[in-house]
């Protein structure tokens, strides 16, 4: 078959390959405990799903302005507003079907053939096949376990020439749960803002944070260093709404402008019922905040736990301590070997013996680690530990 060169090579998301191998495990009768899910464990609050069911029985269920409703742009803007202390313009809010869609508009408006994107390593395993449909070049940037996997300015000039046009940004970071002090933030946007480079700070996990408050987040910074930046969020981690298909981005209202533009002739808009619900979720400002807190309370606790257990039964396996999402990156190369000899395989044979299905580190460009997600009841981390140390 022959097909375009804006798609040969491409591959499906691992993360999702992983999990639908683990569910069809489970469809033959396997005890299967799934690691793998980046998504949280949590039913959408009752409040944001009656929003959405009244729309549908309301009748609200009509194409919406591509950039989102008015209503929900709004809503958005007065939560960023009170999160960070400053206006926020509705006309910078592009409400998109995910923020997976909000990242490939923002790539695909800024980037193109013959410029290069610098990506964090380890990334979020979509990053570099997102830059590469835009015609871009991805250029990986490696960061080290020794400094939590935490990006710095020096790892940045070591990879920047002047073919360098945009920096994805990604804090707290899937897959290591890193987190960036606004210090460090601040010093790499205004790096970039130095050198002309955009900068898409990906901040799906911002709510989901072991530290006080919300995560820091590049609109805590001063006004002048935002002209080139993008910021990408959405719904589906803080309010649980993954299925629901709900993201945003902020930016210049121009570029704005220009990113619904090029919605307006891929999916139109964002699923309208669904926007309905997010209006609820981003209005509703003791209800949401209640309901995002019990939900990173309880990943706290997970942490707090999965860390313990690891320590303790999984010595072997090193990692950095989680700040923020719900994952453990942590190294299994010291047990690689001839039926194992990478990461693939060494899940493959977790998933096969243990019946744990965890994401290899391949997925997120270093094949030296293992992904686990703590999206699970601690009695099935539990297990999950002890199924692991066993096979071990």
């Amino acid at each position: 078959m022959h097909l375009s060169e804006n798609v040969l090579g491409l591959e499906a998301s691992a993360t999702m390959a992983v999990a639908a191998l683990a569910r069809e495990l489970r469809a033959q009768g396997r005890d299967i405990i799934d690691l793998s899910a980046g998504e949280p464990d949590f039913r959408t609050p009752d409040f944001i799903a009656q929003a959405g069911i009244a729309a549908i029985q309301d009748g609200r269920t009509r194409y919406t302005p591509p950039a989102g409703l008015p209503e929900l742009r709004q809503a958005i803007a007065e939560e960023l507003g009170r999160i960070h202390g400053r206006p926020i313009d509705p006309a910078g809010i592009v409400v998109t079907a995910g923020a997976k869609q909000a990242l490939f508009n923002a790539c695909f408006s800024l980037f193109g053939p013959g410029d290069r994107v610098l990506v964090p390593s380890p990334y979020w395993t979509s990053y570099p096949s997102i830059v590469r449909l835009a015609r871009a070049e991805t250029v990986l940037v490696p960061t080290a376990a020794e400094r939590g996997f935490r990006l710095s300015t020096e790892d940045l000039d070591a990879a920047y020439d002047d073919r360098v046009r945009g920096l994805i940004l990604n804090s707290p970071s899937n897959p290591t749960g890193a987190v960036l002090a606004r210090s460090d933030l601040e010093a790499i946007v205004r790096w970039a803002a130095e050198r002309n480079v955009w900068v898409i700070s990906d901040e799906i996990y911002g709510r989901i944070y072991f530290g006080d408050g919300r995560a820091p987040g590049v609109l805590d910074l001063d006004e002048s260093l935002l002209d080139r930046v993008v910021l990408v969020d959405g719904a589906s981690k803080s309010f649980a709404m993954t299925g629901w298909r709900i993201g945003f981005s902020w930016s210049d209202p121009e570029l704005a402008r220009v990113m619904a533009a090029l919605q307006s002739h891929i999916t139109s808009n964002a699923t309208t019922p669904s926007q309905h619900a997010a209006v609820a979720g981003y209005s509703a400002e003791p209800l949401e905040a209640e309901s995002i807190a019990a939900m990173v309370e309880v990943f706290r606790r997970r942490r707090d736990l999965i860390v313990g257990l690891f320590r303790e039964r999984l010595p072997s396996l090193p990692f950095a301590e989680p700040d923020g999402a719900f994952y453990l990156f942590f190294r299994a190369d010291a047990h690689y070997g001839p039926e194992a000899p990478d990461s693939v395989a060494f899940c493959r044979a977790i998933l096969e013996r243990a019946g744990v299905a965890l994401v290899p580190g391949s997925a997120f460009g270093d094949d030296r680690y293992v992904r686990l997600s703590f999206a699970a009841s601690e009695e099935a981390l539990r297990e999950a530990v002890n199924r692991i140390a066993a096979s071990l």
